[in-house]
């Protein structure tokens, strides 16, 4: 009985273990535009509409544009990730035309912390994080974005390039992000869920070869000794 309960702990731990970087979420604004589009609105792209894969029950407010971003061969706004960053999210971002906000709700919820990366050469901004949808309930965590530099040159030829990492870690529940700032002067990237450090490197659902090698090893003596101390309290 000791064994099987033991295994079963040694499992849970695994599980859970697996399971850790499988919560965080990246939005990279990437394949929402079609050919020759500067920007589009991006709705429900991540709420069912941009596919199975893109689906995570988020939706954004109707003044929420995808942006496309200068890269090297496509010259399509002033907004460039200037090759820095994730290879795989060089060609969206997310900003907004009108009003002084924008938002996203999601109505599952999310916990732990927030992050992104963002480019704001003229206007500062802020974010903030509320338990309801729409900016609504209790403001869990606020955050202000100060000024970026300008400039990428050459290949890139854009003004809001490059962008700078921010996250922010909150307790409870958040249902909507406020991105706040003058409309057309800043532009975001990478929205991460359930980490302040926006796009990290283990968002993949399996922990590196060299971790999932320590885990294994440990459950193995564990489960040894445990099988140890059986055959000696039978001898």
């Amino acid at each position: 009985m000791r064994l099987h309960h033991s295994l079963l702990g040694l499992s849970l731990l695994v599980g859970s273990a697996l399971s850790a970087s499988a919560d965080t979420v990246v939005l990279k604004f990437e394949n929402i535009l079609t050919a020759g589009q500067q920007s589009a609105p991006i709705g429900d792209y991540y709420n069912g509409t941009g596919g199975p894969s893109n689906n995570y029950g988020i939706s954004f407010s109707d003044n929420a544009l995808a942006l496309c971003l200068n890269t090297p061969g496509n010259s399509c706004s002033n907004t460039s990730r200037g090759g820095l960053g994730d290879p795989t999210s060089q060609g969206g971002g997310l900003f907004f035309l009108s009003g002084s906000e924008t938002y996203m709700n999601n109505e599952a919820g999310f916990t732990d912390g927030f992050s992104l990366f963002y480019s704001a050469i003229n206007q500062p901004g802020s974010l903030s994080v509320y338990s309801g949808l729409n900016g609504t309930g209790t403001l869990l965590a606020t955050l202000d974005l100060s000024l970026t530099s300008s400039g990428c040159s050459g290949i890139y030829d854009a003004g809001f390039c490059p962008f700078v990492p921010v996250g922010v870690s909150f307790s409870g529940t958040a249902e909507s992000i406020s991105f706040a700032g003058a409309a057309n002067q800043i532009v975001f990237d990478d929205v991460t869920f359930g980490s302040a450090i926006p796009n990290p490197p283990d968002t993949s659902a399996v922990p590196e070869p060299s971790t999932l090698l320590m885990m294994f090893t440990g459950a193995g003596a564990a489960i040894g000794g445990v099988r140890r101390r059986i055959a000696m309290a039978r001898s």
